[in-house]
């Protein structure tokens, strides 16, 4: 009798060991998103995305402070090129989330921080489109603009060439590259604490890891 319980027990185990992992493995493969997880298209457009702004940002710094020479026009050219592909992935990605659920919150998080959340990460996403379509203006405003995308064709103009516009448009642009620098500092704080800190796992599914502990 306790060989036949112990036999059930082992057999329980290991198809609880199986449904654990088939649960794992459809969450790191799902595409959309669910109420308790972020699915594989919005993680990748998170990653890819915030990869793109920060080595944006530092290229940017660099390719401003980098003495005039004669091809810092290509440089710059290359830079805006990129922003173009970032404006249009932080587009794709807010319609994504629109059409997706979004993984809830703790239930024991305090309301100041739930703000707090939605805010910060609305203007993450607000601020991003701001400083590419700053860059865009700025390139119309030139005389010698950056519509060439990548040598492959032209992206139309928002703008017409005036130097003194090009000038605002190119300082704006700067300052709020700035600000969403200090909002990117201030999500990586946030992450920092709650998956060192509170240990709530919020951080951790946007790695692929959501609620796969509890079916355990």
């Amino acid at each position: 009798m306790a060989l036949v319980n112990t036999c059930k027990y082992h057999g329980k185990l290991l198809l609880r060991r199986v449904k654990s992992k088939r649960v794992a493995g459809d969450q790191s493969t799902m595409i959309r998103n669910t109420t308790v997880s972020w699915g594989s298209l919005a993680r990748a457009f998170h990653w890819v995305l915030g990869i793109a702004i920060i080595g944006m940002l530092a290229y940017g710094w660099w390719m401003n402070h980098i003495p005039a020479r004669a091809d810092k026009f290509f440089y710059r050219s290359i830079h805006a090129d990129i922003g173009y592909l970032v404006l249009l992935f932080t587009v794709l990605r807010l319609l994504w989330r629109g059409v997706n659920p979004t993984p809830a919150l703790p239930a024991d998080m305090p309301a100041w921080q739930r703000i707090a959340a939605h805010v910060s990460h609305g203007a993450l996403y607000a601020v991003t489109v701001l400083v590419a379509m700053l860059g865009w203006a700025h390139s119309g405003s030139r005389a010698q603009d950056y519509s060439s995308f990548f040598g492959l064709f032209h992206v139309p103009q928002i703008t017409s060439p005036d130097k003194a516009a090009a000038d605002a448009y190119e300082g704006r642009h700067i300052f709020f590259a700035y600000v969403l620098l200090a909002l990117i500092v201030l999500h990586l704080v946030a992450v920092a604490y709650h998956h060192f800190v509170k240990r709530d796992r919020v951080a951790a599914r946007m790695m692929g890891a959501g609620e796969v502990d509890r079916a355990r």
